[in-house]
């Protein structure tokens, strides 16, 4: 009896699914619990599993299409069987909108444009194709490139430039293959690129056009990033607490750390994570978040650090943080931070996290305020730390200086709860030995 294939639900924000990689093709025989299909979920990359034996009959929805929850997406069944009846109840495809040119302005008088030199024709002639007689990949009328998001991902991986890549595809799609043929062969010599010369006094400018374009549909998660953020910054009432602290001696127990065991790469937010959690263990309505009719208070410390990836930014989970040893919590963020990359967390590993902490000081930021992440109760952003001159018993000297900003909800923590927390936090992190008291 013919079976169906349906979208799954992979994660527990999912609403729809993109076909990322059709794992099997029409007519291959497969097993229940095989491997099918890779989908793209609002956060990761999974795999989805025949729930059913015999063939794949047909895939209804291709790779780079999205469905919602339950849409049937392919059917497998037996090598002859008839399969109509299902194949009826499969959406039919929307036809394409047609092309609508905008409607361009009509210049009141033509200026004159300056005649183009031999080495400018030469240039222009030579870019009409690419390096290693590769032809450049023409973008539809639209002005966007169709790529398959498993080539975009190996591209952005690779920093292949896709312009360059000619689309196999439907309808000049560049596909998996296109990728790894582009990569194999051998790069150019690079061209650096120069300044436009400045226009001659006398010499009228060239007149250009508005600038080309292209779309690209938004991936999963920027789709869900975009959701959730509509639901957190409006709605939820935020404030936000900045506090400085004095690092010198978070980064020598840092450096006499790694010093004794190099094998350990402690990192300076590693340590932030840990006197969070130690934090949050103190003064627990902090370490909450608002039900609509109750606040939740939670017994342990998930912290939840924010990682930026291709499509956007996810945040691994950290469980009982206040638990786990420096070497643990060290080990652990490096090992989610990389599957993270790869889109290969499960649901349960980057939610339910009860706090949450950015960091950009990687990135030169110095300050910054984050926006909290429902239902948590706040966020903690973290900016660079930087040798700063300070005044200490009357004198000024140098200190390595971090600037911490807490988004807060206020239906959860007021002003007084908030700062009390960082008064800890402050605490702590320069003094880093209440860690083992």
């Amino acid at each position: 009896m013919a079976t169906k294939v349906i979208m799954p639900k992979l994660s527990p924000t999912m609403e729809e699914g993109q076909i990322s990689r059709w794992l099997k093709k029409e007519g291959d025989k497969v097993a229940m619990g095989e491997p099918l299909a890779e989908i793209d979920t609002d956060k990761a990359t999974m795999e989805m599993q025949a729930l059913a034996n015999g063939v794949l009959r047909k895939i209804i929805i291709n790779e780079g299409q999205s469905a919602p929850l339950g849409q049937l997406i392919a059917v497998i069944g037996d090598a002859n069987e008839d399969i109509s009846s299902l194949l009826s109840e499969a959406p039919a495809a929307a036809a394409p909108a047609p092309a609508q040119k905008e409607p361009q302005p009509k210049p009141a008088e033509p200026a004159p444009v300056p005649q183009p030199t031999p080495q400018a024709k030469a240039a222009g002639a030579s870019a009409a194709s690419a390096p290693n007689g590769r032809q450049a990949a023409t973008a539809p009328a639209s002005g966007r490139l169709i790529v398959s998001p498993l080539a975009a991902r190996m591209a952005a991986e690779s920093g292949l430039d896709l312009r360059s890549v000619q689309g196999s595809g439907p309808g000049g799609r560049i596909i998996k293959k296109d990728i790894e043929a582009a990569l194999s062969q051998p790069k150019p010599a690079s061209i650096p690129q120069r300044y436009p010369r400045p226009v001659e006094p006398g010499q009228p400018a060239a007149v250009f056009a508005a600038s080309a374009y292209r779309d690209e549909p938004a991936t999963q998660i920027r789709q869900t990033i975009a959701k959730r953020l509509v639901t957190s910054l409006g709605p939820v009432p935020h404030f936000f607490l900045t506090s400085e602290i004095e690092m010198d001696r978070a980064a020598e127990m840092r450096k006499g750390i790694n010093a004794l065991d190099p094998d350990l790469k402690i990192s300076v937010n590693d340590i932030i994570i840990k006197v969070t959690a130690a934090a949050l263990m103190q003064h627990p309505e902090v370490n909450a978040s608002f039900q609509e009719k109750f606040v939740r208070y939670y017994e342990h410390a998930d912290i939840g650090v924010a990682v930026a990836i291709e499509d956007g930014l996810i945040t691994p989970v950290v469980r009982g943080a206040d638990q786990k040893s420096l070497s643990q919590i060290a080990a652990e963020v490096r090992e989610l931070a990389e599957r993270a990359r790869t889109k290969r967390l499960k649901p349960e590993e980057y939610t339910g996290a009860t706090f949450s902490i950015s960091n950009l000081g990687m990135f030169g930021i110095d300050e910054f305020t984050a926006v909290i992440n429902p239902p948590e109760g706040a966020i903690l952003a973290v900016g660079a730390m930087t040798p700063k001159p300070v005044v200490r018993d009357n004198e000024i000297v140098v200190r390595q200086m971090m600037r911490v900003t807490m988004s807060c909800d206020h239906r959860v923590i007021d002003g007084a709860t908030g700062a009390k927390f960082l008064q800890t936090f402050k605490k702590i992190l320069e003094n880093p030995l209440y860690l083992v008291v």
